[in-house]
Formats: structure tokens, C-alpha cells, sequence
């Protein structure tokens, strides 16, 4: 009994060292990073870029999986079903936050089942009309939404993306009444506003800025608490006149729960760096993003919490009911 109770002290004790030893070691073998997207997009492009600038600092290979369907959850799933060894990350982004308000059966708890890495970026939108319709700013497209209920309307690539819930932010705080206009894809729902068939739409910087730089489209207004130095001279909604509005799409790193704490750190410490390689910075500016904070994985935690509120809120102020 007095041996059985030295073994147990001596396994206990040796346990407690096993995970930064561990962590020392990492990466020993081939790593996983899954993109719950089709390969050929944005993302799966920025993935390929991390993946790239990581098995150079490791001398691993980082090899990037695409598990595209199901609004991010099929490769969000299989990251979950993964070891928590550090092997298998995934990027992951805004839907993390807005899925549990637009899904009525979650396949998975994404706040206790996958733990925060690192930020990689916060991607701001831009607030886009027709120059037909009669504002240049956002105060006064909310005069003419208030003195025009149900008349105006907007363009969005999909129920429950990023642009459509952008907008019901916008509704739910200025407190006006524009009729959304659902399309098949961001491509169309663009189109549809450069025909003038929709009056506003809220798009990303790199696909709107040569429309706003040609005057095919206004800006009105930028989605992000900062001005972007691609476009300078848009002001924030905060500036224009919507108290506590800020949307911002992001993506991350995460890995399963259950991954040990050095190891979760290891991996912070290098995407950070990563990130501030020339290239990536280059990529960001393209985009309008002028800088990633380095937050610790504690802080991007404490962020998603507050985006799933956020979202849950547009959502409901909006109507959109969990299918």
C-alpha cells in the first residue's frame, strides 16, 4: 500500500511536467490546418500563406485541408474531433460567433470545444450606394430610410452572412426600416447594386474600392472603431452618427479543446510572428486592414465572447429565426 501510494505521487508529479516538456518539443511531425472552405478563395489564400511561413520557422510541414460546407461547421467538426496535440488547427472566423444564433441544432459547442489561438485579422466593411440615390452621407441615408419606411433596400449574398447581418446592425441601432434583398453570392448582390437595382449594400474594401475609386459606388461609411488608410477620407458609422456600431468580419486559429497550455502558446508566439512577415502585411493593407493586434489567446477569447453577443443581437433585432 505505501509503494502503490510512492508510484501514484511519482506518476503524479512526472504528469506535471509532461505537457511543457511536451510543448518544448512541438512541432515534431506534420500539422493540419483545416479551412472550412473551398480551395481558391481569400481564405484558403491567407491559410496557405500562414501554413507556408510556419513549416519554414518549424522546418514542418504545415499542410492546409480543405473541409468546405454546412457554413464552416463540417471542418470546424472535424478539427473538434481531432487530438488536442497541437496537430490539427483550424481557421476559423466570424461564423464561429454567428452560427449558434442562426443554427437551431448545433452539432458541437464551439466555446467549450475548441480553444482560441490567435487573431489573424479584424476585416472591416464598407457601407456602399448607388450614386443615384440622393445622400452622401449616413445621416442622411437614415432621414431618407425614416422619411421612406420599407422603401429602400439592400443587396446580401446569403441569409445569415456577414454583409446581411451588418446591415440589421445598422437597422437595429439607427432605427430604420430597409428592405433586404437576398442574392445567391456576393458576386450578384454586388451586381445587382452596380445595375441599380438595390440602393446600399455593405461589401469588403478589396472588391468595392476600384467601384468607389471609378464613382460607381459612394461610400458612406466604414464599418470598423478606425479609419483605414485605403480610404481616408470615409468615416467610421461611430463618426457618422450611429452610436456603438463596429462589425468587423475576422479570422483565427484554434485548435481542439484540451490542447496543452504551452502548446497553445508556442503556437500564438509563431503566428504572430508570422503575420508580420512583408508579404502578409502587404496582403492586409490590400484589404484595409492596417494592422493585427498580437493578442495573447486569453484576449482573443474575451473577444469572441463578445461577438457572439453582438451577433446574437443583430439576429434578433432583425427577425431571422434558427433554421
Amino acid at each position: 500500500m505505501k509503494l502503490l501510494r510512492v508510484l501514484l505521487t511519482a506518476c503524479a508529479f512526472l504528469s506535471a511536467f509532461a505537457a511543457p516538456v511536451h510543448a518544448q518539443d512541438y512541432p515534431t511531425k506534420q500539422i493540419r490546418m483545416i479551412v472550412p472552405y473551398p480551395a481558391g478563395g481569400l481564405v484558403d489564400a491567407l491559410a496557405r500563406l500562414i501554413a507556408e511561413r510556419l513549416s519554414k520557422d518549424w522546418d514542418q510541414t504545415v499542410v492546409v485541408e480543405n473541409r468546405p460546407g454546412g457554413a464552416t461547421m463540417i471542418g470546424t467538426q472535424a478539427v473538434i474531433n481531432s487530438p488536442p496535440d497541437g496537430y490539427t488547427l483550424l481557421l476559423g472566423n466570424t461564423n464561429i460567433s454567428i452560427n449558434p444564433s442562426l443554427q437551431k441544432a448545433m452539432p458541437y459547442d464551439a466555446d467549450k470545444q475548441l480553444t482560441p489561438v490567435a487573431l489573424i485579422n479584424l476585416v472591416p466593411t464598407l457601407f456602399l450606394v448607388h450614386p443615384d440615390v440622393p445622400v452622401k452621407t449616413i445621416k442622411e441615408l437614415i432621414d431618407l430610410a425614416k422619411a421612406n419606411p420599407g422603401k429602400l433596400n439592400y443587396s446580401h449574398g446569403g441569409h445569415g452572412s456577414f454583409p446581411h447581418l451588418a446591415v440589421e446592425l445598422f437597422k437595429a441601432l439607427a432605427k430604420v426600416d430597409i428592405t433586404p434583398v437576398p442574392f445567391t453570392g456576393a458576386a450578384p448582390a454586388l451586381n445587382a447594386i452596380l445595375g441599380k437595382h438595390v440602393d446600399l449594400i455593405d461589401n469588403d474594401i478589396p472588391t468595392a474600392l476600384a467601384q468607389v475609386q471609378e464613382g460607381k459606388l459612394r461610400a458612406l461609411a466604414i464599418t470598423s472603431d478606425a479609419r483605414v488608410k485605403t480610404l481616408p477620407d470615409v468615416p467610421t458609422m461611430v463618426e457618422a452618427g450611429v452610436p456603438g456600431y463596429e462589425a468587423v468580419a475576422w479570422q483565427g486559429i484554434f485548435v481542439p479543446a484540451g490542447t496543452p497550455k504551452p502548446i497553445v502558446d508556442k503556437l500564438n508566439a509563431a503566428i504572430v510572428k508570422a503575420l508580420a512577415a512583408p508579404n502578409l502585411k502587404d496582403i492586409f493593407a490590400k484589404q484595409g486592414i492596417d494592422g493585427i493586434p498580437p493578442w495573447p489567446p486569453e484576449e482573443f477569447s474575451s473577444f469572441l465572447k463578445k461577438e457572439t453577443v453582438r451577433w446574437k443581437g443583430a439576429i434578433e433585432a432583425a427577425g431571422i429565426k434558427p433554421e
